[in-house]
C-alpha cells in the first residue's frame, strides 16, 4: 500500500468484507460511528485487519483520535510512511 488511494481501496474493502458494509457507503467522510456503525469492538477487529494487511504493528492509542474513513487513511500512511510523517 503506497499511497493514500491504495489505502482507502484496502479499508473499503476491508469493511465489505468484515462488517457486510455497502461499498457505496464508504466515504472519504464517512464518520466510522455514525454513518458506518462501527463501535469499539469493530475497530479492533479493523485494526487487527489493518495489521495483517500492512505488517506493521498498529497501537489502539493511535486510533484514539480517529473519527472518519479519511482519518484511518491518513493513520495507515503515516504507519508505513514514518519518512514522510
Amino acid at each position: 500500500m503506497d499511497s493514500r488511494n491504495e489505502i482507502f481501496e484496502t479499508l473499503r474493502e476491508a469493511l465489505v468484507e468484515l462488517f457486510e458494509l455497502e461499498p457505496e457507503r464508504i466515504s472519504l467522510d464517512a464518520n466510522l460511528y455514525e454513518d458506518l456503525e462501527i463501535d469499539s469492538i469493530d475497530a479492533v477487529d479493523l485494526i487487527d485487519h489493518l495489521k495483517r494487511q500492512t505488517g506493521k504493528k498498529i497501537a489502539a492509542e493511535d486510533f484514539k483520535s480517529v473519527r472518519t474513513v479519511s482519518d484511518v487513511v491518513e493513520a495507515v500512511h503515516r504507519l508505513t510512511h514514518p519518512e514522510t510523517a
